[in-house]
C-alpha cells in the first residue's frame, strides 16, 4: 500500500498557502500567543484536506515463466529409433513441465523449410521466432530436443537476447556410427567415349570399424567398377561417358550393422554426355532428287563429320570411256568397311543397290556384325530395294527388319503415323500429324515389304509399312521405305517436317536417351519431383517412390500425351530417391547433393555444450540403459542462475507481474475527514474561549 495525493487545488496555490500558514504559525510561536499550536494544527489539517491524501493499493497478478521447447524434426531426426526417442522424450518433458503451473511451455516443431534445396537444422531461428513477442525477463530457459546436429548455433560470445539457461536433450546414442560416400570432384560434362576423371571418398562418422569399404560404381544402372576404398582417403576413378545426354553415375557402399542410417550410403553424379564429333558414312547408290536432302541435313549439324560417297560409275557400267580419262575417285571399300568401319557412329545407305563388285559379299557381313555389336544403320530405300540387286538379298538381310516382296506401291498417299507411331518418341508430335489428312504433302511410291520386325511407326498407302525401327543385338536399324522424302524438303504441297523426322531417326539410332521407347526418367526442380514414363504399351500403372528415409509411396501416372505418362509431387525430404515402375528403375537427387543435413548424421552433445556451459544449462542424452528415455527433473529458481546443475533442468522463474487495478482510500473523504476538521477547529474555538 502506498500514499498518494489528489489535490483539489493546484500545487502552486497550496505551496503559497502553506508558506503563509508557516509564517503566521511562526509569528504566533514567536509572540507566545496562547493556542498557537492548536491553530497551527488546524491550519495543517486544512492544508492536508486540500491536498487530499489517498492510500493506494495495486491489484497485480504474477506472470508465467515462458520456456520455449524446440523439437528437432529435421531429416536427420527421421530414423525410426530417433522418431520414437523424440516422441517419448517430448511426452515425458510435457509431464515434467505440467507439474509447475507458473511455467508456460511453448512447443515448436522445427522442420526443414518447405522450399529449401539445401536444408539445414535451424533450431535457433525457430527459437527466436517462438519468443519474438515475449519480454526477455519472462524467459526462464530454452530446451532443445535434438540430435545435436544444429547448423545455426550462435557463437559463445554472441548475445541470445535473454538471460536464462540453454538446455539440450540429445536423442541418439553415444557410440553411434555412420558410413557415407561423397563425390569430391567430378565433371559436369563429358565427351562420349572419352576418358573422364572423378574423385570420391568414403567417410566414417563416429567410431570407425576400420578396414576398407567396397564401393560399387554404376553408370545408367549398369555396373562398371567395384573398388576398395579406405575411409577418409580420396579415390580417383577413370570412366567413359557411354552416351549423349543425361548420364547417372551411382556410387554405393554396403550398409554396415549398427549404422545410424543407410540414406547416405549412396550418392549420384549427373554427367551430361556430349558428342564432340559424330562420324556418319552416307553412301548414295546413284544420283537422285533425295540425295541432296540427306546431305544438306547432315552437313547442317556442325557436330557431324560426314563422309559421303555417291556411286556414279559402277564396275559393270560399260560406256567406252578410258579409265585414265575418268575424274572419279575409286570407292575405298576395304578402308571404309574393314579398317575403319567401327570409327563410324552411323552408316546410311541411300538408295543403294548391290551391283557386281562394288561391295564384296563379305563386306555386308562385316556391316551386319557392326550393327550387332552396337552400330547404327539407316536404309533409305527406293525402287532398287524391290529389284534383284536389293541389299536385302545379301548377308545384310540378317539385320534388316523388313524383307521386300519385289513390288512397288505406286499411288499417291499421305504418310501417316501408326498407332505405335503416335506413341513413339521418334514420331510423336510431328508438326501436322494431329490432323486428318495430315497437314503435309503427299508421297507417290513406297517399297512393299513382308510384315516387318520391330516397330512400324509410319504407314503409307493402304497402311503398308513406311518407317520401321528395330533393335538388333546391341545396335539399331531404321528403314525408310520410300525415296520421296525430298518432296517435303522442296515444299511440295506445303512440304512436311522432314528435318525433325530425319534428325529424330538419326538420334534414336545413336541411342539418345530422350528417344527411348520404354523409359522411366525423373528430374527435380527445387523440391518438386517430376516423373516421366515413356511406353508403347498401355497404362503402365503407378510409380513407386522410395524416400531417403526408407519409406515408400505410390503415385499414379497420368497420361499427358499418347505413350507419355507423368506425375509430379512436392517432396518433404531431400536426398537420393529411387523411382520404380514395372521392371524399370531410376534414381534422382532432390535438393542439393552437399546439403548440411546429410554431412553428418550421428548425434552429438558437443555442439550445444559451450552455450549450455555459458548459460548454466544442462546437455544430456535422453537414452537410458534400459532402452527407454530419461528426462531430467525441473528445478525452478528465483533470481539469476548462478551455478549449473548436472542433474536437473534449471528454470529461472520470472518476477514479472501484470497490473489488474488500483484500490484507493482518501483520508479526508466522508465523515472521517469532516470529523477531523471539526475537531481541530472546535479545539481552536475552545482555546480562544479560555
Amino acid at each position: 500500500m502506498t500514499l498518494g495525493f489528489s489535490p483539489f487545488l493546484p500545487w502552486s496555490f497550496l505551496a503559497v498557502l502553506a508558506a503563509v500558514m508557516v509564517l503566521i504559525a511562526a509569528f504566533a510561536f514567536w509572540r507566545r500567543i496562547r493556542g498557537a499550536w492548536i491553530r497551527a494544527l488546524a491550519a495543517l489539517c486544512l492544508l492536508a484536506a486540500l491536498a487530499n491524501p489517498v492510500f493506494m493499493q495495486e491489484d497485480r497478478d504474477q506472470l508465467s515463466t515462458i520456456v520455449p521447447v524446440i523439437v528437432d524434426r529435421s531429416q536427420s531426426q527421421q530414423t525410426p529409433e530417433r522418431i520414437k526417442m523424440t516422441n517419448d522424450a517430448l511426452a515425458a518433458l510435457k509431464d515434467r513441465l505440467a507439474q509447475f503451473p507458473r511455467i508456460e511451455p511453448r512447443f515448436v516443431d522445427a522442420k526443414d523449410p518447405a522450399e529449401a534445396e539445401s536444408p539445414s537444422t535451424r533450431l535457433f531461428a525457430a527459437l527466436h521466432t517462438a519468443i519474438a513477442d515475449v519480454p526477455p525477463a519472462r524467459i526462464g530457459g530454452a530446451i532443445f530436443l535434438t540430435d545435436g546436429q544444429i547448423h545455426d548455433i550462435p557463437g559463445v560470445n554472441q548475445a541470445l537476447g535473454f538471460d536464462a539457461p540453454i538446455h539440450g536433450l540429445i536423442t541418439g546414442r553415444a557410440d553411434e556410427f555412420d558410413r557415407r560416400i561423397e563425390v569430391v570432384r567430378a565433371p559436369r560434362f563429358g565427351i562420349v567415349n572419352e576418358d573422364q576423371q572423378l574423385t570420391f571418398r568414403v567417410v566414417d562418422d563416429g567410431k570407425s570399424p576400420g578396414g576398407s569399404a567396397p564401393v560399387t560404381v554404376r553408370m545408367n544402372g549398369d555396373e562398371i567398377a567395384t573398388l576398395q576404398a579406405t575411409p577418409g582417403q580420396e579415390i580417383p576413378l577413370s570412366f567413359k561417358v557411354p552416351r549423349a545426354g543425361n548420364n547417372v553415375l551411382e556410387f554405393s557402399v554396403p550398409e554396415l550393422p549398427g549404422e545410424v542410417t543407410s540414406t547416405n550410403n549412396r550418392t549420384v553424379q549427373l554427367i551430361e554426355g556430349i558428342r564432340q564429333n559424330m562420324r556418319v558414312l552416307l553412301i548414295s547408290g546413284e544420283p537422285h532428287s533425295g540425295e541432296r536432302a540427306w546431305r544438306n541435313l547432315l552437313k547442317s549439324d556442325a557436330s557431324i563429320d560426314l563422309v559421303h560417297f555417291t556411286i556414279l560409275r559402277p564396275p559393270d557400267k560399260q560406256d567406252g570411256t578410258p579409265v585414265n580419262e575418268l575424274s572419279l575417285i575409286a570407292f575405298p571399300t576395304r578402308e571404309l568397311f574393314v579398317d575403319k568401319i567401327n570409327d563410324f557412329d552411323l552408316i546410311v545407305f541411300d538408295r543403294y543397290q548391290d551391283r557386281a563388285n562394288v561391295l564384296p559379299m563379305l563386306y555386308y557381313d562385316y556391316i551386319a556384325q557392326y550393327v550387332q555389336n552396337g552400330g547404327a544403320l539407316l536404309v533409305a530405300a527406293g525402287p532398287e530395294h524391290a529389284s534383284e540387286s536389293s541389299i536385302a538379298l545379301t548377308p545384310l538381310s540378317s539385320v534388316l527388319p523388313a524383307a521386300p516382296t519385289g513390288q512397288m506401291i505406286e499411288k499417291p498417299f499421305y504418310p501417316r503415323l501408326s498407332d505405335e507411331g503416335k506413341k513413339h518418341p521418334v514420331t510423336r508430335g510431328l508438326d501436322g500429324a494431329d490432323q486428318e489428312p495430315p497437314h503435309w504433302g503427299r508421297w507417290f511410291r513406297s517399297v512393299d515389304v513382308e510384315p516387318p520386325q520391330g516397330q512400324t511407326v509410319m504407314v503409307g498407302a493402304d497402311n503398308h509399312p513406311l518407317l520401321v525401327l528395330n533393335r538388333v543385338g546391341q545396335g539399331r536399324v531404321a528403314m525408310l521405305l520410300s525415296d520421296q522424302g525430298w518432296l517435303w524438303a522442296r515444299g511440295f504441297e506445303g512440304g512436311g517436317p522432314h528435318v525433325s523426322l530425319y534428325r529424330r531417326i538419326a538420334h534414336w539410332l545413336l541411342k539418345e536417351p530422350a528417344l527411348e521407347e520404354e523409359a522411366l526418367t525423373a528430374t527435380a526442380s527445387g523440391r518438386n519431383l517430376q516423373i516421366t514414363r515413356q511406353t508403347l504399351g498401355d497404362n503402365p500403372g503407378n510409380a513407386t517412390i522410395k524416400y531417403p528415409s526408407g519409406r515408400t509411396e505410390t503415385v499414379p501416372l497420368t497420361q499427358s500425351e499418347p505413350g507419355l505418362y507423368r506425375a509430379e509431387k512436392h517432396m518433404d525430404e531431400i536426398g537420393l530417391f529411387q523411382i520404380a515402375n514395372g521392371n524399370l528403375t531410376t534414381l534422382v537427387h532432390v535438393g542439393a547433393v552437399d546439403a548440411p543435413e546429410f554431412k553428418a548424421m550421428i548425434s552429438t552433445t558437443d555442439t550445444l555444450k559451450p552455450l549450455a556451459d555459458k548459460t548454466k544449462g544442462l546437455v544430456t542424452r535422453v537414452a537410458s540403459n534400459g532402452g527407454g528415455v530419461t528426462v531430467p527433473p525441473i528445478l525452478p529458481v528465483r533470481g539469476a542462475v548462478r551455478s549449473p546443475d548436472d542433474q536437473r533442468l534449471t528454470i529461472r522463474m520470472t518476477d514479472e507481474t501484470v497490473l489488474k487495478g488500483i484500490n484507493t482510500l482518501p483520508l479526508f473523504a466522508g465523515f472521517a475527514g469532516l470529523a477531523a476538521l471539526l475537531f481541530v477547529f472546535a479545539a481552536t474555538w475552545w482555546r480562544e474561549g479560555r
